[in-house]
């Protein structure tokens, strides 16, 4: 079962105990989710379809629970994947679904409906959480941790999707709009933002999964980065070394080691016998010890008078 898939068994297993939460949850299914149909005579019948099994189970329970309506359940199979379909046929319950939901009026008007869900559903901050867990379960998905960090809530218009990411702001959570075909894709992609949404739906198994997926990705990230630092400085550190040696080579062969002065000799000889020791090590072995700004100082000044000679300078 991919990540999303455990998210939303986890959430299927949740009831709210308010009976407005339920509202809000519900209302969110049906409007991310559901299908209004309107017959010749004018009977309405509400569809939700999904191709999540716990997503199924959950309207089932919803609907029982929160209206106590009679559903019809239909499972039919396309190309190896099965749809789940939660129908109320009888006209008098799709209205009285719609209009506890805020997706009808009392006159049947649909139109404007997520700024009735708004103002009537969620003015308690326990049904925005409902409301955003309703919208992640009908139409929300979430990346593997271990590959990255993306979690999505599809919309079907621009309106539904500002609206969702005011409630999610309205927690703290910076979700961006993208539009996507037809769509209008609302996301977060920060670890921590996404750990922070699936407390509020009330995911705590999945979201301590991702903790903990996060702090190993973290610890080997800094591991890395220590060791690519301590890899560059090594490396840095053996060029340095390497280039010195061949300065003091070409001095020795050139004017002899002799030629310099004894604090300048002695740390070219000590160079030549430990190419790999460090400044600090090479500073501990001179007679008397000198600090790494000294040894970098004397092996500079050696550099210095390699180059001119090179360029015929030096007498």
């Amino acid at each position: 079962m991919s990540f999303s898939g455990e998210i939303k068994e986890e959430l299927s297993r949740q009831l709210s105990p308010g009976r407005h939460c339920r509202l809000a949850e519900t209302a969110a299914i049906l409007s991310f989710c559901g299908k209004i149909f309107t017959a010749e005579d004018g009977r309405l019948s509400v569809k939700i379809q999904t191709e999540n099994l716990p997503v199924a189970r959950k309207c089932f329970t919803l609907l029982r629970k929160t209206f106590n309506m009679r559903t019809e359940v239909s499972v039919r199979g396309k190309c190896g994947a099965r749809y789940y379909t939660v129908a109320v046929c009888r006209d008098r319950e799709a209205r009285r679904l719609l209009t506890g939901t805020q997706l009808m009026d009392p006159d049947g008007n649909m139109d404007g409906c997520m700024a009735r869900i708004h103002s009537h559903l969620l003015r308690q901050s326990c049904c925005r959480s409902a409301f955003i867990r309703g919208a992640f379960l009908a139409a929300g998905s979430v990346s593997d941790p271990r590959k990255s960090y993306h979690l999505e809530i599809v919309c079907v218009d621009r309106e539904k999707a500002e609206e969702l990411r005011g409630l999610l702001d309205g927690f703290g959570i910076d979700a961006k709009i993208v539009p996507r075909k037809r769509y209008f894709v609302v996301y977060v992609k920060e670890g921590s933002q996404i750990v922070d949404l699936l407390g509020l739906t009330g995911a705590h198994v999945s979201l301590m999964q991702l903790e903990n997926v996060r702090i190993v990705k973290e610890v080997r990230n800094s591991v890395n980065r220590k060791v690519n630092c301590e890899t560059a400085n090594l490396n840095k550190t053996v060029s340095a070394a390497v280039r010195q040696i061949e300065d003091i080579r070409y001095i020795d062969q050139t004017v002899g080691l002799g030629h310099l002065s004894g604090s300048l000799s002695e740390t070219a000889r000590l160079r030549l016998e430990y190419p790999d020791a460090s400044l600090k090590e090479l500073g501990e072995m001179l007679d008397p010890p000198v600090g790494k700004s000294g040894v970098n100082h004397r092996l500079r000044r050696l550099s210095t008078m390699a180059e001119r000679l090179r360029e015929g300078k030096e007498e």
